[in-house]
């Protein structure tokens, strides 16, 4: 999947949640919750770029759910999605810390171009697919990846790593969420595995100098990040 995009749409119409999905496959994987509370929980417990949510939601308005994973502390752009169009209503979206509104019925191209427009605003998607952090560039159409001039080899893995690294850079990510995002948490693999990656990351990109971009936030995570740009 182009860029390991995730995308939560939490919409309680069945037909057009798959078809929301199916409008966002070509640049990003979907998940679905038809309910406000079960799209609160997954939005609180797994790690996603960005979330579509409708507001007239069984279990939990829209509304409340915004608001708890606000309060949670969940920064993920949300697209609110709903046949609300009063003004009143998107000012109210808005102020609980909506990023975008759009209207049903929409086309299928302007659901695109705001979606797009939201993970490039939050850096998660890059203009020209390409991903880069001093003499580190990452393409992501092709997965070549180019340091200090010299082609820098990363298994399957290892990739998906300097990727979600890059994308998140200047974040700290813990290592619960390095491993929801990478392996997935009913993976058989055990949480050491993400230390294990780190250090054979470390390793690769010391020819270039780049090892230390990695710095480990001792009883946290990890944050990627260029001192020199601070």
């Amino acid at each position: 999947m182009p860029n390991n995009i995730r995308v939560l749409v939490v919409e309680d119409d069945e037909n057009l949640a798959n078809n929301i999905a199916s409008f966002l496959s070509d640049f990003s994987e979907v998940d679905i919750e038809n309910d406000g509370l079960s799209g609160k929980f997954a939005a609180t417990e797994d790690v996603y770029d960005l979330i579509v949510l409708d507001i007239m939601l069984p279990e939990m308005n829209g509304y409340d759910v915004l608001k708890n994973i606000r309060a949670d502390n969940i920064n993920t752009p949300v697209l609110i999605l709903t046949a609300k169009a009063e003004i009143d209503d998107k000012i109210h979206g808005f102020n609980l810390g909506a990023d975008d509104y759009l209207t049903k019925p929409f086309h299928r191209e302007e659901l695109q171009a705001r979606v797009k427009a939201l993970l490039k605003r939050s850096g998660v998607l890059a203009d020209d697919s390409t991903l880069k952090i001093r003499n580190l560039e990452v393409n992501l159409n092709n997965h070549a990846i180019v340091a200090d001039n010299q082609q820098v080899l990363l298994n399957g893995k290892e990739y998906d790593l300097l990727v979600y690294l890059l994308q998140n850079k200047n974040t700290i990510l813990t290592k619960d969420q390095i491993f929801e995002r990478i392996w997935g948490f009913d993976s058989d693999t055990s949480i050491t595995v993400v230390e294990v990656y780190m250090s054979n990351l470390r390793k690769k990109l010391r020819p270039s100098k780049n090892d230390n971009l990695i710095r480990t936030i001792r009883n946290v995570g990890y944050i990627f990040q260029d001192e020199n740009e601070i």
